[in-house]
């Protein structure tokens, strides 16, 4: 039998760059990663391997000096890095997003302007649609632009920017009054450009500091506040007239493959977590004999390799499905509830494995411990994949 969590049918090109993301994650990441956890300090050395590597460019066009590579191969590449810490993933995930949604949505002008810099790690993306009061709760966004001849004006208050500090462009999901008859369609994503840091980093644009997490660290989360940020109708993401009034359709098709990334960081947590159990399992001996000899250890490393098994089936399956062209919002939902729930689980397993040692920092198992809760929430709560998995179950078999 293979190791766990192969993936069939892949291409010459794809193996090839998932066994150097690999040898990059075994040697460059997992040494570091408790020590920058720890002290939840930046890891912009591991950051400037993946830039020299063209990960920020993986799925952007070779037109825009990117690698050109699907969203199955950025999933899998996901997964490797989340395998040595989740927080790097985070790093490049909201990057990805909003490259993503420049590529299918942007102008022309912003295409041909963006994508080139973010290809090359020169500027960076943050994706913004939550505020202190609105988490899935898309509708009940306050965040407004008002037009004022030709430009817009923004106000509000935005949460949880992953890459909030060390991002250029913002894609920032506002209230803007189009005339729509629902609320969906009175809404519209900008593009805000600013200055990496924090403080005010473009007039009336504010970075106001990291927030404190209980993991998920290195990587800084962030708040956003607009105070009458002025920019011109060419922020809108695909320009006024394709993009006034389609935020909100725009960002559904971004979280999407949002939904694909959590999944395959929930993989790759898990794949770590049992690769420490069945480790630790092997050389931890108790009553004359090592504890994977043990029924009890034995069953929970079979289940906990099923339910990777599992995950990883569905998540391939829902990145294949988006590159293909197809709708994927249940099967981005499946993958990302039964990913996220099994993950927690396996890393839980893998901490009552690893007994009283599990409870130190010392083991890698204890920061996964706090890793995982995170991806229970992140990208919508599973009630929320829940709700998106059953409304597209009725809509196919409707009676």
């Amino acid at each position: 039998m293979a190791r766990l969590a192969q993936t069939p049918g892949l291409t010459e090109i794809q193996r090839d760059i998932l066994a150097t993301v690999r040898a990059f994650v075994d040697k460059e990441i997992i040494p570091n990663a408790q020590r920058l956890e720890h002290a939840d300090e930046y890891p912009t050395d591991i950051v400037d391997g993946m830039r020299e590597m063209g990960l920020l460019g993986l799925t952007i066009s070779e037109e825009y000096g990117g690698l050109g590579e699907s969203l199955l191969t950025y999933a899998l590449v996901v997964e490797e890095l989340s395998r040595g810490w989740m927080s790097i993933s985070g790093i490049v995930n909201t990057h990805f997003i909003v490259a993503y949604l420049i590529s299918q949505y942007g102008s022309p002008e912003q295409k041909s302007r963006l994508l080139p810099k973010m290809a090359a790690g020169e500027a960076r993306g943050a994706f913004s649609m939550s505020e202190p009061g609105v988490g899935s709760d898309v509708a009940g966004i306050r965040t407004r632009a008002d037009r004022r001849g030709d430009t817009f004006v923004l106000n509000g208050q935005k949460m949880w920017l992953t890459n909030g500090g060390y991002s250029s462009i913002v894609a920032t999901l506002v209230r803007t009054e189009t005339g729509a008859p629902t609320v969906y369609g009175n809404m519209t994503t900008f593009l805000l450009e600013k200055k990496p840091g924090f403080g005010q980093t473009a007039p009336g644009l504010t970075i106001p500091g990291r927030l404190e997490k209980m993991g998920y660290k290195g990587v800084e989360t962030t708040e956003m506040v607009l105070d009458g940020v002025t920019v011109p109708q060419t922020a809108v993401l695909g320009g006024v007239e394709a993009g006034l009034g389609r935020g909100f359709y725009q960002m559904m098709d971004g979280i999407e493959v949002g939904r694909v990334n959590v999944a395959a960081r929930a993989c790759g947590i898990s794949i770590r977590a049992f690769e420490l159990a069945v480790a630790y399992a092997q050389q931890r001996s108790t009553f004359g004999k090592p504890i994977a000899q043990h029924q009890a250890i034995a069953f929970k490393l079979a289940e906990m390799g099923t339910k990777i098994e599992a995950s990883h089936a569905l998540m391939v399956n829902a990145a294949r499905l988006k590159d293909s062209g197809a709708r994927n919002d249940v099967e981005a939902g499946m993958a990302k509830l039964l990913a996220s729930e099994y993950c927690a689980e396996v890393v839980q397993e893998s901490f009552r494995i690893h007994g009283g040692y599990g409870f130190s920092k010392e083991y890698e198992i204890e920061r996964l411990m706090r890793e995982a809760p995170f991806l229970l929430i992140g990208e919508g709560t599973s009630e929320i994949q829940k709700t998106i998995i059953s409304r597209g179950l009725l809509r196919e078999y409707s009676s």
